[in-house]
């Protein structure tokens, strides 16, 4: 996943200075004028909640906790079936990398079946 360990943000062939700004950059992304603090859209995660019959109101913070997991969770077993990409000597991500990751680590073990 080389593209998620990048800032985004064009390298500066320059000193420290610019090492500098850029480190600042990365570890604050959120502090920038129009900086999104979830990768997911809201309405979209708002309408999942909704579409449960058992969900009556769901408040804008308890949407954002949501979305937030979901992305934790999409980037933790995507990493965990990258490792058994990379162990099979490909880059690329198949389907049998998501089982492999889903047997391997007990915290998937509920998806166990769900993919077929």
């Amino acid at each position: 996943m080389a593209a998620a360990a990048g800032s985004g943000a064009p390298r500066d062939g320059g000193g420290a200075a610019g090492g500098e700004a850029a480190a600042s950059q990365a570890q604050a992304p959120t502090s920038a004028p129009g900086a999104r603090l979830s990768r997911l859209p809201l309405a979209r995660v708002k309408a999942l909640v909704k579409a449960d019959p058992d969900v009556t109101l769901a408040g804008q913070e308890a949407i954002f906790i949501l979305a937030r997991a979901a992305e934790l969770f999409v980037e933790t077993i995507a990493k965990d079936a990258y490792c058994c990409a990379q162990q099979g000597k490909r880059k690329t991500l198949q389907r049998r990398d998501l089982d492999n990751a889903i047997e391997a680590v007990d915290e998937f073990a509920f998806l166990e079946g769900t993919l077929d």
